[in-house]
């Protein structure tokens, strides 16, 4: 099977269509069925070991609905790839101004009123993811609207044609890889739960994601040396991974930390494309000339 024929199978148009349609509608019946879970816990008529603290608060509810879509956008990340750097960065930041949210409705749903201290901590933490998403979800805004402005040629070379097809077998394998990690992590995180060692955290599955996420960005800023001899774009591209691994180390880095590495990673992807838009003057021959020889210019 042709690369091609594999990447529209994995990652074409119809299958993005069915797995939107699909991610959608086991959002609204995961969180129906969360919800109901949470009424019976309240009425004491569902007590299952390891499950309650799932259960316990409606806001635990909202929980599962995030989470489907975040696997749906995790895709998307992985279809946009292909298509250019800066657009799966932009992507990038979208997934996690989502999992930040998702982290502030766990936190919020875990606040104990019973304790001064702990509230106070609690608020702060929230008030800081809360400054995250801002940060991350301008970040995604400004990424997307420089992603669209941008001028492409019409037609591209042989060798950018080349590497974009190298980019979509690389899409290719990040999606069946993240097909893996996806069944992996929920699997070893439903038998830790039924242990009563389950957490809801955001290191489950996207730490090791964005672990084999930074290995496909580095392997695309290799390629691209071949293509690519502007300084300004590899300067640029190496600002993307740094972001990237940022956010890696912020996923596996909780509390107030974590959430502080998320604005670095935000604050620098962001500096380092406004930068690389600028346009500096061109020096011509004449005033090199000049320079070189020492001579005045009065």
């Amino acid at each position: 099977m042709e690369s091609g024929s594999l990447y529209e199978r994995l990652l074409g148009e119809t299958t993005d269509e069915r797995l939107r349609h699909l991610a959608i509608n086991t959002a609204i019946v995961g969180f129906i069925l969360h919800v109901l879970a949470c009424l019976l816990h309240q009425y004491e008529l569902l007590e299952i070991p390891g499950l309650n603290t799932f259960v316990d608060s409606y806001l635990d509810a909202l929980y599962t609905p995030f989470s489907i879509i975040l696997a749906y956008e995790v895709y998307e990340l992985i279809r946009a790839i292909p298509e250019s750097f800066s657009v799966s960065i932009g992507k990038q930041f979208e997934v996690m101004s989502l999992v930040v949210v998702r982290d502030m409705f766990k936190n919020l749903a875990d606040v104990d009123a019973t304790s001064a201290v702990s509230v106070d901590q609690d608020v702060a933490l929230i008030a800081l993811e809360a400054l995250a998403f801002v940060v991350l979800f301008f970040t995604a805004l400004y990424f997307r609207r420089v992603t669209k402005t941008t001028n492409h040629d019409e037609e591209a070379s042989e060798n950018v044609n080349r590497f974009i097809q190298q980019k979509k077998t690389l899409a290719c394998v990040l999606v069946v890889v993240y097909a893996l990690l996806a069944l992996y992590s929920f699997t070893t995180w439903s038998t830790s739960t039924m242990n009563g060692e389950g957490d809801l955290s955001r290191t489950v599955f996207f730490l090791d994601f964005f672990t084999f996420l930074i290995l496909s960005d580095i392997m695309i800023l290799l390629v691209s040396y071949k293509h690519i001899v502007d300084f300004t774009q590899l300067a640029r591209n190496t600002g993307f991974v740094l972001s990237t691994v940022t956010i890696r180390v912020g996923i596996g880095t909780p509390g107030f930390t974590g959430a502080a590495l998320f604005i670095l990673a935000a604050v620098l992807a962001g500096c380092v494309l406004r930068l690389s838009l600028i346009e500096l003057p061109e020096v011509s021959p004449v005033d090199v000339d000049t320079s070189t020889l020492g001579v005045s210019s009065s």
